[in-house]
């Protein structure tokens, strides 16, 4: 089945992207779900003339997107947490913990943009990626480093 993407849809496409999924995944979610039409000859024609109309918009988001992903080039966060002896955190450190860390510096980004690869569970440094745009990611270096327990 092709559908025309409505909004972004992780680990599938971005809005206005022309996907091919699964029929059961396409009738039974996307399209129930207001996240995809049926990509007909009439909604193909329609997105076409959404994207000519939208082109300066676009190239503005863009370039806010570049914008917002140099303001937090070179930036390298510490996140405290609480730890064993061994360097095992209780719990993990997650998008929501780098937005809170980045929030705490200035850089207001939302924690859904933010992707860790795998669960930080441990002290050290890790890097976390930063999707403002489709086409534009930034990397963020962190540091977990273990909390110091209150006297």
């Amino acid at each position: 089945m092709i559908i025309i993407l409505k909004e972004n849809v992780t680990d599938l496409g971005y809005k206005d992207d022309v996907v091919e999924v699964k029929d059961g995944y396409g009738r039974n979610y996307l399209i129930p779900q207001g996240k995809a039409v049926i990509a007909t000859k009439s909604a193909l024609k329609q997105l076409e003339e959404d994207k000519k109309q939208r082109a300066h918009k676009l190239a503005q988001i863009l370039a806010d997107a570049q914008e917002a992903a140099k303001a937090i080039e070179g930036v390298k966060l510490t996140i405290p947490a609480k730890a064993s002896a061994t360097g095992s955190i209780y719990g993990s450190v997650g998008a929501v913990q780098i937005a809170e860390a980045l929030a705490k510096l200035g850089h207001d980004i939302d924690r859904k943009i933010i992707s860790v690869k795998n669960p930080v569970k441990e002290v050290g440094t890790y890097v976390a990626a930063v999707r403002f745009h489709k086409d534009v990611v930034s990397e963020i270096e962190f540091e977990v480093i273990s909390e110091e327990p209150e006297a």
